[in-house]
């Protein structure tokens, strides 16, 4: 199912990509090897920069270039989430329904990283449990979207009502099933594209198995699949039979901390602007393989410039348009 662009009205005619999920401020630790139960290790350096699952794709989706961004989500009445508004600001993303908790703080994940690169992530939800449906100027975004993406940070049911809601208007739903969740059938019935890694699609059909089987059972309970397999790419497939199996660019990796996040903003935008599946699904590695080797969040995810440059050196030239 290709996405259309919406026809829009003032000087910016690309489409609307509308987030709607978490914003959290992350603390991030270094550390040689990450701590087993019971262990105390010293860490190297602590970092404190705005994230959420949410926010990183909605940054993803703004430095892509392919897609206007609105984001829809709740922060606290306090400093970090005046931080982390303003840097979705300086993307050029739509804050004007952030929503502001009283009285709960902006959401928090504490995160560490080892020297290979992997993390152990603990989020505490904060504001973002507050958002439990979209409002009156939500659902005005929502039917403007050309693609609305979701993640699981906020409660399910808010997901699923925001997908309702953008799913009658005509617009693609895409969801990130991060962190890994089993899904009600009421949320999947209002899924066009389910975005996942093998941890999440085995939670999701209760067992693991390999991509492929996986693949093909998710498709029973959504029209399309795209299922991320770290340095070995994606895997994509559709209810007709399309299906495109993509390398990932070689990386270096420091920090896998929103590698997913980026791939699933750059997917979201360029299906938005209705280019080929093949094209966006590369692009979303090699913006992917470019995250992976800076520490941190949204300060790691790259710009259309950068990745542009990562694909060419993978791929060869981008196809663009449908």
């Amino acid at each position: 199912m290709a996405a259309a662009s919406r026809a829009v009205t003032g000087a910016d005619a690309r489409p609307l990509v509308a987030v709607v999920g978490s914003a959290n401020i992350d603390l991030v630790a270094d550390c040689a090897a990450l701590p087993r139960p019971g262990e105390t290790v010293l860490g190297g350096h602590l970092t404190t920069v705005p994230g959420g699952k949410g926010a990183n794709q909605a940054v993803a989706a703004a430095r892509s270039g392919s897609a206007r961004v609105t984001f829809l989500g709740a922060v606290g009445s306090d400093e970090p989430g005046r931080r982390i508004g303003e840097q979705l600001s300086a993307d050029g993303i739509d804050t004007s329904l952030v929503r502001q908790a009283s009285g709960t703080p902006t959401g928090t994940a504490l995160i560490t990283v080892d020297a290979a690169g992997d993390n152990c992530i603990v989020v505490v939800p904060g504001a973002n449990a507050t958002w439990d449906a979209p409002g009156e100027a939500d659902v005005v975004a929502l039917k403007q979207a050309a693609v609305v993406l979701a993640q699981l940070e906020i409660p399910l049911d808010a997901v699923t009502r925001a997908f309702s809601v953008a799913r009658a208007a005509g617009a693609r739903t895409v969801l990130n099933a991060a962190p890994a969740v089993p899904l009600p059938a009421e949320l999947l019935d209002v899924t066009d594209l389910l975005l996942v890694n093998e941890i999440e699609a085995a939670v999701v059909m209760g067992y693991y198995d390999t991509p492929e089987a996986l693949c093909a059972r998710l498709l029973e309970l959504v029209p399309s699949v795209a299922m991320t397999l770290g340095e070995r790419g994606v895997l994509y497939a559709e209810r007709d039979g399309v299906s495109h199996r993509v390398a990932a660019p070689k990386a270096e990796a420091i920090d896998t901390t929103a590698a997913g996040d980026t791939f699933a903003g750059v997917l979201a935008a360029g299906l938005a602007a209705g280019e080929p599946v093949e094209t966006v699904l590369r692009r979303a590695c090699a913006a992917a393989s470019l995250t992976v080797e800076t520490l941190g969040a949204s300060s790691s995810i790259p710009d259309a410039a950068r990745v542009a440059a990562r694909y060419t050196s993978a791929y060869g030239a981008e196809e663009r348009g449908a």
